[in-house]
Order: C-alpha cells, then sequence, then structure tokens
C-alpha cells in the first residue's frame, strides 16, 4: 500500500514540527552509530551537534523528549569506549550539564509555546509593527515628516514609540509620540502592547478624545509601573493649523521660517495612566510655510545632573545650527547629536515646505 492511501486512512498529516523532530532523530542515532563503530574516532562530542540543532529548532513539547534521547545515546556511546580517563569523564559530565541545560530551557520556553527561533522572529516581528505604526503616509506635497528613535544600550526594543496615521474622513494628520515608563527592554514589553492599543485609538477618535481614552486604557491595565507619558499632534493639511495636547511630556517647539527662531508651546496635563478623568489643556497654532514642529521624547534632554529646561535650550541650539537651511536628515542628525546612549530617544520634526 502506498504512502498516499496510508495517510487517507489515518487521516494524519505530520507537521513541520514533527518533520524536523524526526530526521533530528535519525541524524542523533546515526551519529551514535558512528561512535559505537568507531569509537577511537567518532568522538563523543558529535552528539551535541544534533542537540544545538534540536534547541534552536524544535518547540517545547518537542524538545524534552529529544533531550531524553540524546542523554540516552550519550550513554550508549559511553559503552563503547575503550578506556574511562578523567579527561573523558570530565568530557561526559560537560555533556550532560549542557543537556541538562537545553532541558530547563525548554521547560522556560513552554511558558511562551513556540521554540528558539520561532520564538525570535516572533519578536522581531512585533519589533517590526511596532516601528510600522510610526509610519509616515503619504501627506502630499508641501508636507515633510521625519522620525528617528534609539533605543537605551542600541536593544532593539524601547520604550518610546511613535504612532501616526491620515483619518479617511478629514484631510489631517494625527500623530503621537510616547514615552513608556522605563527604558530599554524593561520597557520594551509594554510599548508592544501600547503601540498597538494607541495605534486603534488614534484617527478613530476626535482628536480631543484621545488622550483621555490613552489614559482611561492604562488605568485598566493596573500595572506596577503603568504610566507613559505622550504628546499628540492634530494638524490640518489644507490651512497648516494644528492642536497639541500632552500628557506630563517635554513642550513640543515650532520653528518659525522668518526669524529663525524656535518657540516652545507649553501644554498642561497629568501623565497617562495616574489620575481618572484627566484632562488635558489644548494648544493651537499654525504651520506656515518653511515653518517647523519638532516633537521629542525626555530622552533627548534630560539627564540626571542636567535640568529638563536646560536640556531644551541645548537642543533647540543644536536644532538652529544642524537644520539650517537643509531639513533633510534632520531628525536623525538631531538624535545623534544629542542624549544619552543608555536612555530611549525619539524625535519627530514636521516640516511644511
Amino acid at each position: 500500500m502506498s504512502a498516499r492511501p496510508i495517510r487517507r486512512l489515518t487521516g494524519h498529516r505530520m507537521s513541520p514540527q514533527q518533520r524536523t523532530l524526526l530526521w533530528l532523530c535519525v541524524l542523533t542515532v546515526a551519529l551514535t552509530a558512528l561512535v559505537l563503530i568507531w569509537p577511537a574516532t567518532a568522538p563523543l562530542t558529535v552528539l551535541m551537534v544534533p542537540l544545538l540543532l534540536g534547541s534552536l529548532l524544535l518547540g517545547p513539547r518537542e524538545l524534552p523528549w529529544f533531550v531524553v534521547l540524546v542523554m540516552v545515546c550519550l550513554m550508549a556511546s559511553i559503552t563503547a569506549q575503550d578506556r574511562i580517563t578523567s579527561r573523558t569523564v570530565l568530557a561526559i559530565s560537560v555533556l550532560f550539564l549542557l543537556c541538562f541545560i537545553v532541558l530547563v530551557t525548554s521547560f522556560r520556553r513552554s511558558r511562551l509555546g513556540v521554540g528558539g527561533v520561532m520564538g525570535e522572529s516572533m519578536f522581531i516581528d512585533l519589533r517590526d509593527r511596532i516601528l510600522s505604526q510610526g509610519a509616515v503616509p503619504d501627506l502630499g506635497d508641501g508636507w515633510m515628516v521625519q522620525g528617528a528613535l534609539r533605543s537605551a544600550g542600541g536593544t532593539p526594543f524601547a520604550g518610546d514609540f511613535v504612532v501616526s496615521t491620515r483619518p479617511r474622513h478629514r484631510n489631517s494628520y494625527e500623530l503621537v509620540v510616547v514615552d513608556v515608563s522605563g527604558k530599554g527592554e524593561q520597557a520594551g514589553t509594554r510599548a508592544l502592547l501600547l503601540s498597538g492599543a494607541f495605534g486603534g485609538l488614534i484617527g478613530a477618535l476626535a482628536p480631543g478624545e484621545f488622550l483621555p481614552a490613552a489614559n482611561d486604557y492604562l488605568l485598566r491595565q493596573d500595572w506596577d509601573e503603568g504610566f507613559a507619558t505622550a504628546i499628540h499632534l492634530s494638524l490640518d493639511l489644507d490651512t497648516g493649523a494644528f492642536e497639541l495636547r500632552m500628557a506630563g511630556h517635554p513642550p513640543a517647539a515650532q520653528r518659525d521660517a522668518g526669524s529663525g527662531r524656535w518657540t516652545v508651546h507649553e501644554g498642561e496635563g497629568p501623565v497617562l495612566g495616574l489620575i481618572e478623568d484627566a484632562e488635558f489643556r489644548t494648544v493651537s497654532g499654525v504651520l506656515r510655510r518653511g515653518d517647523a514642529l519638532m516633537l521629542y521624547t525626555d530622552g533627548m534632554v534630560e539627564t540626571p545632573r542636567r535640568d529638563i529646561g536646560l536640556g531644551i535650550d541645548r537642543m533647540l541650539g543644536q536644532a538652529e545650527g544642524l537644520l539650517r537651511g537643509d531639513f533633510d536628515g534632520g531628525a536623525d542628525r538631531l538624535v545623534d547629536a544629542l542624549g544619552s546612549e543608555n536612555d530611549d530617544r525619539a524625535l519627530v520634526l514636521v516640516h511644511r515646505r
């Protein structure tokens, strides 16, 4: 009877994980046979090759059983050794220790439910989704928006993130810059959740309703460190009129094309996730031809030894020199020039050409 009728009768089809487990088992048995047949030529350490591959490719359900198989094959290989020296005993101890480490790791992975490579790919996909939330949609001629993000220590995950959208029912652009409590990988998990939630809220609500809704969402999470600062921009692309609302966040700065000077737009509003029924004051303004608006997180201006006001003055002084006559790549130049590598830093530059 062919394999196809058998599969049809049993109704069972091997999953990719099961096929991987099968091939690793075949490899382990083949290497064990080599050690048994030529013990003087094939070392015991060859069994670490399938063990390493299994830790990378197998899920938490299959990996413990595979580790047991490797340990059994290792014990069988020991019986074929001509002499058991102290060097051999030490090597065997190290090999069993490695098996134990992989076994413990598989139990820890069972909380996530996926294996090593698959788990890493999931986190990479989540990180890419955070970055895609801040991707700038096409705003048409006359507008340029740039963003730059750096995480603490250069890790892939950061507590700062940007979410933006262009609502379909009006010719406007909405943007929110968020700084989650903590930094780097510590705040990365909360940033993953909040970026998705804020991405669903922004554009779906009226501009004045976004921060109250975001505040309510954070309060419902009941996190130990469940607070965040944010600044929300709503920009009319026809007139250049904008509204800013801040939640415990550093103020935005506007550059006047005529004078070349920067003006700080101070706002009022509590940090998100601390106070119920919080109110957020609206700051209004207009971006004329050549003007620019800069939104950023406190990692750009605040250090343990420097007041945030002095940090803002320093940032604006750097902006006058780095952005003079050329805004292209300005966000990256400012982020690289300012802030500490031990802090998350984010900056968005909106320029009306």
